[in-house]
């Protein structure tokens, strides 16, 4: 599916590593966990046990999407 040149490179050695970063990726911008584990074909008990790491500095977030909701 790559190219030589690409298949050569640090890319290609562990694609899981591009997956892992997207799904990161996406959970940091806030995308809701269930359409998450969803698009990245897991189960959300699965995503939040793999991915729950990636999930921090979210409380200042929280707590506006919590002050919007109750104006």
């Amino acid at each position: 599916m790559f190219t030589a040149e690409v298949a050569a490179g640090p890319l290609a050695r562990r694609p899981y590593d591009l997956r892992h970063a997207c799904v990161s990726t996406w959970l940091n911008a806030g995308v809701e966990p269930t359409r998450v584990a969803e698009w990245a074909g897991h189960s959300v008990e699965v995503l939040y046990r793999v991915y729950a790491k990636c999930l921090h500095g979210g409380d200042e977030a929280a707590k506006r999407k919590i002050l919007e909701a109750m104006r």
